[in-house]
């Protein structure tokens, strides 16, 4: 174990993008755990569209930031966290933290599941686009799903789970052509489109010339708008996301026939993944047995050193991931 423990601090409120000058690494002693308390040293760690939003007045500046991650028990004084368990909890971006049992979770031991997939696609990533599918707009067999943001951790879930539950097409949309590839050829997706490339109301069309039944917004902005105008009768939109306006506070608003909403007696529902923690042994019941079997993948793009921690959270914001981005501690 080092002796030095880092964390990483933001220095500033951004205005759009945030850049490395906004954050920077503290070092302190590694804590001593008090009793009742354990040291954890932290192994993987999530970065995530969320944290952008934090950054404008949720974190503290000059204090560590949190976010999820899986740690190593290395010195315990409760019987309730025994050394050398692998556990969850939310002090994340740092590399060294001091957690009370009520504070994590420890792991199930499911037999050839990677640990990364506890916080790619059994984790909140995972959870997320669990809960958009079943609990949020309850998705039926045979009904056909367009995911906005689907080369990114919860897209490429949901696009995945999607199919398992029984959609009878699964249509994606993404940044570029090579996440497009991705999607169809990787992911599963039956179509894919890239928003840069002409309006998002008219490449949906062309991808769903029939309409859609659901529809797991992680975007917002145009990707709504023309969503609702493309959902069937009782269509359903579980919102997720705005990642089009974290970047861009003075993004244009939402454009669409709001009498469509009431004529087809559209279904609209945001909802936060910290109310359906009870889903939890839910998404491992479903997925873990997919996991074992190879049906379903964890899309994971892997970045190596704590230190670089900064740099793939500011590569996740430009859409330099495809699924889930996670920092791993040197081996």
């Amino acid at each position: 174990m080092t002796e030095i423990a880092l964390t990483v601090q933001q220095t500033a409120r951004p205005t759009g993008f945030p850049t490395p000058d906004h954050f920077r690494f503290a070092e302190s002693p590694v804590p001593e755990p008090a009793p009742g308390t354990a040291l954890v040293e932290n192994v993987l760690w999530s970065v995530d569209p969320y944290h952008r939003e934090m950054m404008d007045g949720d974190f503290a500046l000059h204090a560590p930031l949190e976010g999820r991650t899986l740690g190593r028990v290395v010195a315990s004084r409760t019987p309730e966290l025994p050394e050398g368990e692998i556990v969850f909890h939310r002090q994340g971006w740092r590399t060294h933290a001091v957690v009370r049992p009520e504070e994590v979770r420890r792991l199930p031991h499911h037999a050839g599941v990677p640990l990364t997939a506890y916080l790619s696609v059994l984790g909140g990533t995972g959870l997320t686009a669990y809960v958009a599918l079943t609990r949020i707009a309850r998705l039926r067999e045979g009904e056909d799903v367009l995911v906005s943001g689907a080369a990114g951790g919860v897209g490429t879930a949901a696009g995945r789970f999607a199919r398992l539950l029984g959609a009878r097409r699964v249509i994606g949309s993404a940044g570029g052509p090579e996440k497009v590839a991705y999607l169809t050829e990787q992911v599963g997706y039956d179509a894919a489109f890239d928003y840069r490339a002409a309006p998002v109301a008219d490449l949906l069309a062309s991808a769903a010339p029939t309409g859609i039944d659901l529809f797991v917004d992680n975007v917002g902005g145009e990707h709504l708008g023309a969503a609702i105008g493309a959902l069937r009768e009782r269509g359903r939109v579980a919102r997720i996301g705005t990642i089009s306006q974290y970047n861009t506070p003075d993004a244009p608003p939402v454009v669409f026939n709001h009498a469509d909403v009431v004529e087809k007696r559209l279904r609209i529902e945001g909802f936060l993944v910290s109310d359906h923690r009870d889903a939890q042994d839910e998404l491992y019941d479903f997925a873990v047995p997919h996991l074992r079997s190879g049906a379903l993948t964890a899309d994971e793009t892997v970045v190596d050193g704590f230190e670089r921690i900064v740099e793939a959270f500011l590569l996740m914001l430009r859409g330099g991931n495809t699924g889930k981005i996670l920092v791993r501690a040197h081996s």
